[in-house]
């Protein structure tokens, strides 16, 4: 009996201890470890494509986005190993875990990756070739799935350090909110994109790209600039409000679809700016498909209303027949 009780008392200090580690492992554990992966691949990339002379056939490259796409990856890299290895320990992770410095880490790493992409995926990019398509994959995807995992970082850690649930809150706060953010974001990149190439081929005065190709340009910018002014305006009503006028969202949505459905089609033609696969072809689908979205679900929200009388009505004539 003795032995007995000695090997349980053995046993539960070291069932205690397990719990300990396996509680001091943070939710974001996975997520810290996806982007050492993304830095990882931008770091060694990027390297390799400041080693030449002309980065992937593309004359006009700017030397400032080869030095921040190297040093931007390599300072995540660090600091996401450093994260990683501290969480493997009891002791340290105490210091990590959902503390103050994970935070400001997090703040510190989405504004970093924030401007990689708009550097190393602008047409004069790193990524890109002198055409503006993508011409290095592993930097070009990556640098934007390593923006995409620092955002998911951030809003993981305020959803457990302060219980700020950002999903959560976007979603019950009103009807098509999210939806409204996501094409609020997309715009914003069209309208970056469209800037970038405007400014660079068609303000120069560039006698090969001026007429259709430079008028089609400059219908994705101010596209994107009404569409985001629009959006921004729609999600402001939302907040403050929690409703924005069922009218005044439904003819935005609708214009937006058709807007963006002829923009798609004159930007991404084989004679248009958005021809190569990059930022202003991508997210120029993505505006579309988000304005779809948001006219699918007016149209849902628009007959649910209208069928919801009918059927109270057809509710009380049972009633009276019951009777």
């Amino acid at each position: 009996m003795e032995k007995q009780m000695s090997l349980e008392e053995a046993q539960e200090p070291q069932s205690a201890e397990y719990a300990v580690q396996s509680s001091n492992r943070s939710p974001r554990f996975t997520q810290w470890l996806a982007f050492l992966v993304f830095s990882t691949i931008t770091l060694g990339s990027s390297i390799e494509a400041t080693k030449k002379d002309v980065t992937f056939e593309n004359i006009n490259v700017n030397e400032s986005s080869k030095k921040w796409a190297v040093a931007c990856s390599a300072i995540t890299f660090g600091i996401t190993l450093l994260v990683i290895c501290m969480h493997l320990n009891p002791v340290t992770s105490l210091f990590i875990v959902g503390t103050k410095l994970e935070g400001i880490l997090c703040v510190i790493l989405v504004a970093f990756w924030a401007a990689t992409v708009s550097t190393v995926t602008d047409d004069s990019g790193i990524a890109m070739t002198s055409t503006g398509a993508v011409g290095n994959g592993n930097i070009y995807y990556f640098s934007w799935a390593g923006f995409v995992c620092s955002v998911t970082l951030l809003t993981s850690y305020l959803n457990g350090a302060f219980g700020v649930d950002v999903a959560g809150e976007i979603k019950s706060r009103s009807a098509r909110l999210t939806t409204w953010s996501a094409h609020l974001a997309v715009a914003m990149v069209v309208m970056g994109s469209a800037a970038s190439i405007y400014d660079r081929k068609c303000a120069s005065g560039g006698v090969a790209l001026s007429g259709a190709y430079c008028n089609r340009d400059l219908y994705a910018l101010i596209l994107g600039c009404l569409s985001a002014f629009s959006s921004l305006l729609i999600i402001g009503l939302k907040i403050a409000t929690t409703a924005a006028p069922f009218m005044l969202e439904a003819g935005l949505a609708f214009t937006f679809l058709v807007c963006y459905g002829v923009e798609v089609a004159l930007v991404t033609s084989p004679q248009g700016p958005g021809a190569p696969l990059g930022n202003l072809y991508y997210f120029s689908w993505g505006a579309f498909l988000s304005s779809f979205f948001l006219v699918t679900s007016i149209v849902e929200d628009f007959n649910s209303a209208n069928a919801s009388p009918s059927s109270e009505v057809n509710d009380e004539e049972v009633q009276d027949v019951q009777l």
